[in-house]
């Protein structure tokens, strides 16, 4: 059996919180149960509001979890080239397009539409789906934009990769969120779940001023590091379909998947660092100890 590699990989865009802790410890410990590698990379590509400061204190807090990790570390910013030929390949099956609307035109179009009384396609997270430059900006504006160089999208023609693919779309999904130690067969067992991906529309794969986005950046990253295993939280379980129309249409080989239950606040909402969650650091700084998190997480103090 092929040796499983699980990862680990946020933005250092703000401090660690639960949920993330969670995450980390479950691949890390799967990893272990199962005598995989365990991989560490960092997502940022947003160079503004991720910085090496937030990334020293993110590597700090893991370590202090009791993680450890394969060396070196990957990092997306260092990694562009390998987007740009994904891209690139996209490109040339003639599978993509650059979008001139702006977000602000695309909720104006939207709204208007829907206070008409007409429905509007929406993404499984709530976005409205593209509506086509030519469907709001007239001949003479759109070519107004495109030799002013104005700011761009490059998006997935959804329509024409489906076409491509020519076959179900599907994942495989594994039930087992906690591995026995060690893991026994039922942990790698998987069911088969149908893709939805024309239910996310012409999705941005880059931007004019980012080379990549999510959804491209995280197929190519698991592909290049060999991922195996990716165990995530259950708020990215849609955007497989996505993912996995990417990695068949780049010919990049097919993890199993796994999405873990999400860990939410006093409110019930999810954590997240744009709601201000307590961070793992400020836990640490008020005294709470490794014992006290894995308590509040569920997880047993032994692998």
């Amino acid at each position: 059996m092929t040796v499983p590699v699980f990862r680990f990989a946020p933005s250092p865009n703000g401090h660690l919180h639960l949920g993330h802790a969670y995450s980390a410890l479950l691949n890390y410990r799967s990893a272990l149960a199962t005598g995989g590698r365990f991989l560490f990379r960092v997502e940022d590509i947003d160079t503004v509001r991720c910085t090496p400061e937030l990334e020293r204190d993110m590597l700090e807090d893991l370590a202090w979890l009791g993680l450890t990790w394969e060396m070196p570390v990957l990092r997306q910013s260092e990694n562009f080239s390998a987007y740009e030929d994904a891209l690139q390949k996209l490109e040339g099956m003639g599978l993509t397009y650059r979008a001139y609307l702006t977000r602000a035109e695309i909720k104006r179009f939207v709204a208007e539409r829907e206070s008409a009384g007409a429905s509007w396609p929406r993404d499984p997270d709530g976005a409205p789906h593209y509506p086509g430059d030519g469907a709001v900006l007239s001949d003479e504006e759109r070519r107004r934009r495109v030799d002013a160089d104005a700011p761009f999208a490059v998006r997935l023609d959804m329509r024409r990769a489906l076409k491509r693919v020519r076959e179900p779309v599907t994942w495989r999904e594994c039930t087992a969120e906690m591995p026995s130690s060690p893991a026994g067969p039922e942990w790698f067992e998987a069911r088969g779940i149908r893709a939805d991906p024309a239910a996310w529309g012409d999705v941005t794969l880059a931007r004019k001023d980012t080379p990549t986005s999510y959804h491209l950046s995280v197929v190519v990253d698991d592909a290049g590091q060999g991922v195996t295993d990716v165990l995530r939280g259950e708020d990215l379980y849609h955007a497989t379909s996505v993912h996995r129309v990417l990695q068949m249409l780049l010919a990049l080989p097919e993890p199993r998947y796994r999405h873990h239950r999400l860990i939410l606040d006093d409110d019930g909402r999810k954590l997240a660092k744009s709601n201000r969650s307590t961070s793992v650091r400020d836990l640490r700084n008020s005294g709470v100890q490794i014992p006290d998190i894995q308590e509040r997480l569920g997880i047993s103090s032994t692998v």
